[in-house]
């Protein structure tokens, strides 16, 4: 059951389903760095009226017993449904780099794709980004896969996180 609170904007109902905290694990793997198993937390929350979902994530690298092993990557920002069923989403990362994504969404599905990446003098070479979200037998499912440090877009990330708080818990 998705729960839509009373003062959400119109055009956030699409993405309603994402209200809440979400808490998982997934795997991580690159040509670049070793597979790794993380945790992570994600965010989605609404200030009433307003048409767009804020949105933070933390994760954290896990050992092979999902022991905490330390903190791992950040990213904050907003989504931004549009008409015909389009969002817009902007990203922004303490590793030096902001996106912006453009792309659809369906009844519990949201994929995007970089439309841009903007980085500092000092962040890594990170090119592209294409990240699909679903929501799955009430689990948030997403898969992200990227482009950097020479390589072409491939696999980068994939997680399952279930639902610890939900939408009328979301506002900001």
């Amino acid at each position: 059951m998705i729960e839509i609170p009373d003062d959400l904007h119109p055009a956030c109902l699409p993405v309603a389903w994402l209200l809440g905290r979400w808490e998982g694990a997934g795997l991580g793997d690159y040509p670049t760095i070793e597979a790794f198993r993380f945790g992570q937390e994600v965010e989605f929350t609404y200030v009433p009226d307003k048409p767009f979902l804020s949105y933070r994530s933390r994760s954290w690298i896990l050992d092979e017993d999902g022991n905490l092993v330390r903190p791992a990557a950040r990213e904050t920002g907003y989504w931004r449904p549009q008409e015909n069923d389009e969002i817009e989403v902007l990203l922004t990362h303490p590793t030096g780099f902001v996106e912006i994504y453009i792309g659809q969404t369906e009844p519990a599905r949201v994929e995007i794709s970089t439309r841009g990446v903007l980085k500092t003098e000092t962040a890594k070479d990170y090119r592209t980004g294409h990240r699909l979200y679903g929501l799955v037998n009430g689990a948030l499912m997403y898969v992200y896969q990227m482009s950097a440090m020479g390589h072409e877009l491939q696999p980068h990330l994939s997680a399952e996180l279930k639902r610890v708080t939900g939408a009328l818990d979301a506002r900001d």
